[in-house]
């Protein structure tokens, strides 16, 4: 089994770190991640400068790109083959709810399940790292257990991971789970440079709207450790008959609107 590995905290990031090392006890493993944190790049690709790739003293591949860009460029080239699994994280906070829209964690797997290949995003719920070796030994046994069942390699598929910082003995069982809602994110905070200039940050995630039980939310504050299959197609599929009628509306009205002469 040939793996593929993210992130969007950084190269050096703890995550990827113990991700890594313990991936690499089950399968053959490569590092392809950002130079720096690219947390909340979503999906972004870099198309206006050139990307450079350059390999760390601990044989890890870095881009000065987003983690989109990184997995984009490793499939396209830089690797050589195919790996039969992209996996992206450990991230260093949650990726729950309204979260999987934004995040570089979850856009880095999005990338390779674009290209057909099963791909996995594993967060930790509390920022800071704690229990993160229990963290990693659970995604390895994720994966583990993925490929003793031949979904490895197999069709696409895109899954999104969240691990409470808990020791792995304390850890309850894997739970499947739709995606939680936020609240609207707090108000941006508004500073003066040291040059006079009004400057923006954006403000904190809003808390959780829809935790209730079958959330992600709802697991992961109930010790378990969340996995929720994602999809990209966008279209609203449950409003596509309220909207066939005003789409034939304005055909109608376009139909008959008279031509404008020169």
């Amino acid at each position: 089994m040939k793996i593929l590995i993210c992130n969007d905290d950084g190269f050096q990031a703890p995550g990827i770190v113990a991700l890594h090392d313990a991936l690499r006890t089950v399968a053959d493993v490569e590092v392809v991640a950002p130079e720096h944190n690219n947390s909340a790049k979503s999906n972004a690709l870099t198309l206006n400068a050139p990307l450079y790739v350059h390999k760390a003293y601990n044989g890890f591949r870095y881009v000065n790109g987003t983690p989109a860009d990184c997995v984009h460029i490793a499939l396209t080239g830089l690797l050589g083959y195919r790996p039969d699994l992209v996996v992206s994280g450990i991230n260093n906070g949650a990726n729950m709810g309204d979260d999987t829209i934004y995040s570089g964690t979850v856009g880095a797997a999005m990338e390779g399940y674009l290209f057909g290949i099963p791909s996995i995003a594993f967060s930790q719920v509390d920022k800071g790292w704690a229990e993160l070796e229990a963290a990693a030994a659970t995604a390895r046994q994720l994966v583990q257990d993925m490929q003793s069942q031949q979904l490895i390699g197999a069709l696409p598929w895109l899954l999104n991971v969240n691990i409470p910082n808990m020791p792995l003995d304390a850890l309850k069982s894997v739970k499947l789970c739709r995606l939680g809602r936020r609240h609207s994110a707090e108000q941006a905070v508004v500073q003066q440079s040291p040059r006079g200039e009004t400057m923006y940050w954006i403000g904190s995630a809003g808390a959780a709207k829809d935790d209730s039980e079958g959330t992600d939310f709802h697991a992961t504050a109930h010790g378990h450790v969340a996995m929720t299959p994602l999809k990209v197609d966008l279209t609203d599929h449950e409003n596509l008959g309220y909207w066939a009628q005003t789409a034939s509306k304005l055909a109608g009205q376009q139909a008959s609107a008279p031509a404008v002469s020169s």
